[in-house]
């Protein structure tokens, strides 16, 4: 039987389905709760403030859809320390991964148990009420979001460029671009960084500042190579994304010399935004590629999905290659499905002499990797053609 809750919280219903959200609100009312309501996007910001201990959100919504509402509130001064739950029919992986990585707390698909949901809602305002009550762990969040924010309000990143040679012949082709903020916090490591950008709702404005760190130091310093920027599946289908592009109007570096590599921190959500997207970028030079192909199923969707000019081998089936049947056995198939493909074949975490002539014997067209060169803040063609000399 559900327990009734003694000490009455403040629960924010947002639902279009006006029979699902009555409901709703009769059973928490039932058990204690007081519930407020709201129908669309445009009603829950109207609606919202910090006097809620908890958002229940769904995700299909008349005017905006319900990730990007997530995200918003995560943003929102009133709202960012509520504790949100999506409620949805939505039950694919993917769809929960990208909830999560948008700032909620829980997610819970549809149909779902009445005591289920009344047991998740107390569990994650218990937690919740650890960053609001001033302790510790409320303190540590709002030290990473500053810190964060300071990151981005000031560019406070280094970019460091790690060549890509092809390899038959051996030359130089490109350079990837990475990012290294600035901090002495848990954010110094790119991954918490990257992350926690998705978290807190501020990749776009990360990323962005990124790839503007990068394109100003590369432009006039290469030639004819290419630059290869990381790009989250999130921001390509961003509404934002297609702003992106003014700041490689300000630079020397040609659009098609530019590679949007496309990583997996966060799902695709809305593919009809994402294939738009991607084709307006492609109309203008630009080309895409896949990172960490063959490290799972979902790099191999993700070549279905965008369809790229290259890929990236993943450097973990790279790596210590020569004695590994398997590995060999899934880098000759990418080889061939490229090759038939007319798509430009990289692996990544070339370490020695041995996976070098690997990857040679198996066909890749390019690599990258420490044994070849490792990432610098500096892009230096003379001393890469020094490089290419001794190979």
């Amino acid at each position: 039987m559900l327990k009734k809750i003694t000490q009455k919280k403040r629960i924010l219903l947002v639902d279009d389905d006006a029979s699902v959200s009555q409901m709703l609100t009769m059973l928490l009312e039932s058990r204690g709760y007081e519930v407020t309501t709201a129908c669309s996007s445009k009603e829950t910001f109207e609606k919202v403030s910090n006097k809620f201990d908890l958002i229940l959100l769904d995700l299909i919504l008349p005017d905006e859809d319900g990730f990007n509402v997530c995200r918003k509130l995560k943003e929102c001064e009133a709202a960012r320390e509520i504790p949100i739950i999506i409620l949805s029919a939505k039950i694919l992986h993917k769809d929960i991964i990208e909830g999560l990585y948008m700032g909620a707390d829980d997610y819970l698909t549809k149909p779902f148990e009445y005591e289920e949901l009344v047991a998740r809602m107390e569990a994650v305002m218990r937690r919740g009420s650890m960053f609001r009550n001033g302790n510790v762990a409320s303190v540590s969040e709002r030290v990473i979001v500053s810190e964060l924010r300071r990151i981005i309000d000031e560019g406070s990143m280094t970019p460091f460029f790690q060549p890509i040679f092809l390899l038959k012949p051996f030359k130089l082709y490109g350079f990837e671009a990475l990012c290294r903020p600035k901090t002495e916090s848990m954010l110094a490591n790119p991954e918490l960084l990257f992350k926690a950008a998705v978290q807190y709702g501020c990749y776009h404005e990360l990323e962005t500042v990124a790839w503007q760190k990068a394109i100003e130091y590369a432009a006039g310093r290469l030639h004819s190579e290419v630059l290869f920027l990381n790009c989250d599946p999130y921001m390509v289908q961003s509404s934002n994304f297609l702003k992106v592009k003014s700041i490689f109007n300000k630079s020397q570096i040609n659009n098609d010399k530019i590679v949007l590599e496309i990583t997996e921190r966060s799902a695709i959500s809305d593919f009809d935004v994402f294939y738009q997207n991607l084709n307006k970028f492609r109309e203008e030079g630009f080309k895409f590629a896949v990172d960490d192909v063959g490290g799972g199923y979902s790099s191999l969707e993700s070549i279905v999905e965008t369809k790229p000019e290259l890929v990236k081998i993943d450097r973990h089936i790279v790596t210590n290659m020569k004695n590994d049947n398997f590995k060999r056995s899934i880098v000759k198939f990418i080889v061939s499905f490229c090759k038939e493909n007319n798509i430009l074949c990289i692996a990544e975490g070339i370490e020695t002499k041995e996976d070098l002539e690997s990857v040679i014997a198996l066909g890749v067209d390019a690599g990258q990797g420490y044994y070849l060169h490792k990432p610098s803040p500096k892009i230096d063609l003379c001393e890469m053609d020094k490089v290419v000399s001794s190979f």
